[in-house]
């Protein structure tokens, strides 16, 4: 009889575990059936960056600026396993590591640049190395400024020769749309992937004003400042049918309807993620009207601009761009060159700042981008002569943190506080000076330019040139 009952129980507890691996595999299988047929690989050009070894640094008896705000005299920066660990100088150095001595000169974060088309339009110059705008149609979000970039542009070597660390490789601006930019570190590499900010959201490039009437005004179109409007919200008006479309496939797949995938389309999808905030919008524009409008197209379909680009009439505007949280990218001083900048002014990045908006100093130029730091002190100057004290403490935000925060990198680069990644520059002298040299250049706490040591400065291939009848073969 016992033996009976101990048979019993054996089989309910056989019959238990089988409900329980029937029930496993039926959760397996429906969970299965809930995947998508097709899932969209929205990272098909992966990062390969690898930081470079380093040793830990400490940098000693140096003026630092925190690149927030913050001023430290005669104080010390420890970067170890490619982090920065502190300022102040209770710092303690591992026995391996190196200690370099930056009495009398400078330390600040490493400069980013978010208007920059180093590669795609690179040196040496030519049709064959124009490849920075696909002036083909108005809208071409399709396209990725990173399949144009030539990593071997000597631009890229003496931008870091300026302390530029970080910088964001954008499209041209004839389009309304120009395409997807891209946000890189400055390592000398031979693709572009080993340069890609890891996890660093793409940008999208978009142009108002006279570029995108100029180039299609003889070709259908748009030729005037409504028309170029009008292609902007047909456009996002395109995303968010294109994205209805997807939700509505996912949807009925998660409820095991049998649905056909929607066609996809490149255009459409970057611009949907864009609307989504996954993908940050940068805008080439000039003149407060335009910036005004573009700010109730941003309102109108539910998007961010992360920043206004060139934008020499903020000044004008600083409030609203303040209370919308968008930033502007301007030059120090460039004015006039055409009919939307000719009212530029030289305060416009002070007045910006003055009014808690966020101010970024920028380039686009290959020769801007090698003396950024000069051309953010013209504006501090500019600013303070006309009675806008602001420090230079704060005013080094235009040149690190500021584009950080537009580029969406800021958790990760753009200060020397603890934990971020060790972009560091060592300036020869006080970096508002036109004799600053950046001395030292670290780059995830790597040293990757020593003004004093010729010799380990990256070259580009087209710079060490071909042997000519009667050199050595």
């Amino acid at each position: 009889m016992k033996t009976l009952d101990n048979k019993r129980q054996l089989f309910k507890l056989a019959a238990v575990a089988g409900l329980f691996a029937l029930v496993g595999c039926s959760d397996s299988d429906q969970d299965k059936a809930k995947e998508p047929a097709f899932q969209i690989n929205q990272n098909p050009f992966p990062s390969t960056y690898k930081p470079m070894a380093s040793k830990s640094v400490l940098i000693t008896n140096a003026t630092v600026l925190d690149g927030i705000g913050g001023v430290f005299n005669d104080s010390s920066v420890l970067l170890q396993d490619g982090k920065i660990v502190g300022i102040g100088n209770d710092l303690t150095l591992p026995d391996d590591g190196v200690t370099v001595d930056a009495k009398g000169k400078w330390v600040t974060p490493g400069i980013i640049d978010v208007h920059s088309h180093l590669g795609v339009y690179p040196a040496p110059g030519g049709t064959a190395h124009s490849d920075g705008n696909e002036a083909t149609k108005p809208v071409t979000a399709q396209v990725w400024a990173e399949h144009s970039i030539w990593p071997q542009d000597a631009g890229f070597q003496r931008a870091l020769a300026g302390g530029v660390t970080v910088m964001q490789i954008l499209p041209g601006s004839a389009n309304l749309v120009g395409g997807r930019g891209v946000t890189v570190k400055n390592l000398p590499s031979a693709t572009v992937q080993d340069m890609k900010f890891p996890d660093a959201p793409y940008g999208m490039k978009m142009a108002c004003g006279e570029n995108p009437k100029r180039v299609y005004g003889k070709k259908g179109g748009p030729s005037t400042r409504m028309g170029n409007v009008a292609g902007y919200r047909q456009a996002w008006s395109d995303a968010q049918n294109y994205q209805r479309k997807w939700d509505k496939y996912y949807a009925d797949h998660e409820a095991g309807k049998d649905v056909s995938v929607p066609k996809r389309d490149l255009k459409l999808e970057t611009l949907a993620l864009a609307l989504k905030g996954e993908i940050l919008v940068h805008m080439h524009c000039y003149r407060a009207d335009d910036m005004g409008t573009m700010l109730d197209v941003m309102k109108e379909f539910n998007y961010k601009i992360s920043a206004f680009h060139h934008a020499v009439e903020s000044y004008k505007i600083a409030d609203q761009l303040a209370e919308s949280g968008v930033c502007s990218a301007m030059w120090a001083d460039w004015w006039g060159f055409k009919l939307e900048a000719y009212d530029g002014i030289q305060e416009n990045v002070p007045m910006v700042h003055a009014a808690k908006a966020c101010a970024i100093v920028h380039s686009d130029s290959d020769l801007g981008i090698q003396r950024l730091n000069q051309e953010a002190a013209k504006a501090w100057a500019n600013g303070r002569r006309a009675g806008i004290d602001i420090s230079q403490a704060d005013a080094w935000q235009w040149l690190s943190a500021n584009p950080a925060k537009s580029l969406g990198i800021f958790e990760q680069t753009g200060s020397l506080e603890k934990g971020k990644n060790a972009d560091v520059v060592i300036w020869s002298a006080d970096p508002f000076s036109t004799y600053a040299q950046a001395e030292h250049v670290y780059l995830d706490g790597a040293l990757i330019f020593d003004r004093n040591d010729p010799a380990s400065w990256p070259v580009s291939d087209f710079e060490l040139g071909q042997p000519g009848e009667g050199d050595s073969k």
